[in-house]
């Protein structure tokens, strides 16, 4: 499934699990870096408003979804592509890393959060090689000098995959830049995924989210911060469905 925002066509690909992940494993156990978004609604209200997001996002080579209602309009726009949240990608991008000895760093977060990760995904991989652990200051400017930094001391410590804890939009910048100066490298922007691993954030019940529900979770748990969110991601739902209805109705 394409979005056009602006002057981009941003698209969603790999459409399936199996896809990505035997993707992956190749650039992997060949050297071949990448620089992997997870697309949901907060991201599709804020890449009209930052040129920045929009341009990093533009230079990602892997794009999958992030939230079931970029699933629903996938299959509006008759272009179906798998869930795919960043959270649930950490593990098995970690077990293919393993299995072709491919080191990896863990980047954002605190050094606590870090720590916790470390010790959870070692006890879920245990052949895991983690190269560094990187928490930037706070203020952490992706394009500035301390972007710079970090991509060098990635670049020193032998790390072919990169996990990025970050937020968005500073995750996905830092990977569109770190990625052209490190094509060796696999970036992966994964969110609150470390936190979940080290324990330091809930996430929804697993029968939540079979049911489509974390973001209620979410908004429950933090309504003070989710609120304005989900209100923005609403008001642009209508339109986001009338342009994958269209898309669909040219397709075959």
């Amino acid at each position: 499934m394409d979005f056009r925002i602006h002057d981009r066509t941003l698209r969603i690909a790999p459409p399936t699990r199996t896809a990505l992940l035997a993707e992956i494993s190749d650039r992997l156990r060949a050297g071949r870096g990448f620089a992997l978004a997870t697309l949901n609604l907060d991201h599709l209200v804020k890449l009209p408003r930052d040129q920045e997001f929009l341009d990093a996002y533009a230079r990602h080579d892997l794009v999958v979804a992030d939230g079931n209602p970029v699933v629903w309009l996938s299959r509006l726009a008759k272009a179906p592509v798998e869930l795919m949240p960043g959270s649930d990608l950490i593990e098995p991008l970690a077990r293919l890393a393993a299995e072709s000895g491919t080191p990896l760093a863990l980047v954002g977060s605190t050094e606590a959060a870090l720590n916790g990760a470390e010790d959870g995904l070692r006890a879920r991989v245990p052949d895991l090689k983690i190269a560094v652990r990187i928490a930037p200051p706070m203020g952490f400017a992706p394009l500035g000098d301390q972007g710079a930094e970090v991509i060098e001391t990635l670049e020193a410590s032998g790390a072919g995959l990169c996990f990025l804890a970050l937020g968005a939009p500073k995750q996905e910048v830092f990977a569109a830049r770190a990625h052209a100066a490190l094509p060796h490298i696999g970036f992966a922007s994964i969110g609150a995924g470390l936190d979940f691993i080290a324990g330091r954030q809930r996430r929804a019940p697993l029968w939540v989210r079979r049911i489509a529900m974390e973001w209620l979770w979410r908004l429950l748990s933090n309504p003070r911060r989710m609120t304005l969110r989900y209100s923005r991601c609403a008001l642009i739902l209508p339109g986001l469905a009338w342009r994958a209805w269209r898309q669909g109705a040219h397709r075959p």
